[in-house]
């Protein structure tokens, strides 16, 4: 089955905002890359929505990364659903990204275990402190191009 991207211009603003490392693509699924943001190039601002979908996406698109949660290991796309399951569970109640990470993304709501992200090469990090340092780089300003 054939994947595709069901916010193409989200996609594209995530790209420029994380840089083209956190959005790798997947086999069959084309992101477009815009590279670093830039003042001649900059990304348009994001809804908490849109940012929350971001941060999901991050997680989905990470190249070998392995996710962690209550002991048990999962790959990046099914820690993307576990992540969208939660959100949709959670309905009005979750309204900013940084409510996504503090109640959703961080830890297991049944056991209390932090969940946790191992990474290609090795280095393992709870998952809010990936999820708060994605969110950094998501609403960081643009940068100055120097000549």
């Amino acid at each position: 089955m054939k994947k595709r991207i069901r916010y193409p211009l989200l996609a594209a603003a995530i790209a420029g905002a994380l840089g083209a490392h956190a959005v790798a693509a997947k086999p069959n699924v084309q992101v477009p890359v815009l590279g670093p943001r830039t003042a001649t190039a900059p990304v348009a601002h994001l809804s908490e929505a849109q940012k929350i979908q971001a941060l999901i996406h991050s997680v989905e698109t990470l190249q070998g990364a392995v996710f962690i949660r209550n002991g048990s290991e999962y790959d990046s796309a099914k820690a993307a659903d576990h992540l969208r399951r939660k959100l949709d569970y959670a309905g009005k109640r979750i309204t900013t990204a940084d409510q996504f990470i503090d109640k959703l993304a961080t830890g297991s709501s049944m056991t209390g275990k932090p969940y946790k992200i191992r990474f290609a090469d090795g280095r393992t990090v709870e998952s809010a402190v990936y999820f708060h340092e994605q969110l950094r780089k998501l609403e960081a300003p643009a940068v100055s191009k120097k000549g």
